[in-house]
């Protein structure tokens, strides 16, 4: 999976994931890539971590259309700037 196909996939588990917990609760990027990547059922343990990047961009796009804010150390960040390790919720 690739492409527009995995940005999809990446943006539907975020609200999924999200959708799961408390409201108000977080998820770590982390935490979506390694579902993802379970669900693909891929042979390298280690996959998700190619898939860590793509999970950022999907959540700043997510971020543009209104529907989660990231955090680092509890305050909104811009994920496309932060550096080191961030957090994912419902807007």
């Amino acid at each position: 999976m690739e492409g527009p196909e995995l940005d999809q996939a990446l943006e539907d588990r975020i609200l999924q994931l999200l959708a799961d917990r408390d409201p108000g609760k977080t998820i770590c990027p982390s935490d979506v890539a390694r579902s993802l990547h379970a669900d693909l059922r891929q042979s390298d343990p280690d996959g998700w971590r190619a898939l860590m990047q793509p999970t950022r961009d999907a959540a700043a796009r997510l971020v543009a259309a209104g529907e989660v804010v990231v955090t680092r150390a509890g305050e909104v960040v811009d994920v496309r700037e932060a550096r080191g390790p961030v957090r994912i919720r419902r807007a």
